[in-house]
């Protein structure tokens, strides 16, 4: 968790860069790379779902969003898996840096050669991460260029403009239980970070004040998708548990 910040910041400059065509500038898959490759097909799915009976652009957003989370389904549990990986490994790493507390150099050493023998990709956590980044700016553009989107309402919102109240607090509450399942699975891992974690939450309701209402929809609809997600990966393994423990006495 530790290392997404930076690396949030870092993939968060590097695509509004790569976006470059302004906010003004209509959609057109002529325009370069970006909008040929991310921009133009968001928007145009987008538009396609919010066409169909009884449809419209709050209830696309949320097919895109169910479509891109199963798209980068095996990313995720990639990176669940690395986690658990890592949770199992931290007696091992507590006792390389006891060993080597003096050595720094020669602790990061023995900690990558740990992670080599056992098969762990240390950075396979920021991967889903590293794939939604350039989907989020998309959107982002999709939206603020598309006037049919930012023109269009869904409940009590104008999606092209912020809402300043119910959204972002939304938007706050479904990220930090989303942090807080994935926390309780990791406990050992997650120890001593829980103020980082609630960094999150805090860092998503500000954002949400200053976006557009279709960024954070996108947000809420996929923190509920990765809550499910979660209770289904990791709720049932929760109550097997007392029936295994039935059955073995």
């Amino acid at each position: 968790m530790s290392r997404r910040l930076p690396l949030l910041l870092v993939l968060l400059s590097l695509t509004v860069l790569l976006a470059g065509c302004s906010m003004e500038d209509p959609i057109n898959p002529s325009n370069g790379f970006w909008d040929k490759y991310f921009v133009y097909p968001l928007s145009f799915t987008l538009d396609w779902f919010a066409d169909l009976p009884y449809s419209n652009y709050g209830i696309s957003i949320l097919i895109v969003t169910i479509i891109i989370r199963f798209l980068i389904l095996p990313l995720t549990l990639k990176q669940i898996r690395s986690s658990k990986q890592m949770q199992e490994i931290q007696p091992e790493i507590k006792k390389l840096k006891e060993k080597y507390k003096t050595d720094p150099k020669k602790q990061q050493e023995e900690t990558m050669r740990l992670f080599q023998k056992h098969g762990i990709n240390p950075l396979a956590g920021c991967l889903p991460l590293i794939v939604q980044m350039p989907i989020l700016i998309a959107l982002y553009n999709a939206i603020m260029r598309n006037d049919l989107i930012s023109n269009s309402t869904f409940l009590w919102l104008q999606l092209g403009e912020r809402d300043p109240y119910i959204l972002p607090i939304l938007a706050a509450i479904t990220t930090y239980l989303q942090s807080k399942m994935m926390s309780a699975q990791m406990s050992n891992q997650m120890a001593g970070m829980q103020g980082i974690m609630m960094i999150f939450p805090v860092l998503i309701f500000v954002m949400a004040l200053t976006f557009p209402s279709a960024l954070p929809l996108y947000w809420v609809y996929g923190n509920i998708f990765t809550i499910i997600q979660s209770y289904f990966i990791y709720g049932n393994k929760k109550s097997k548990a007392p029936k295994e423990g039935g059955l073995s006495k």
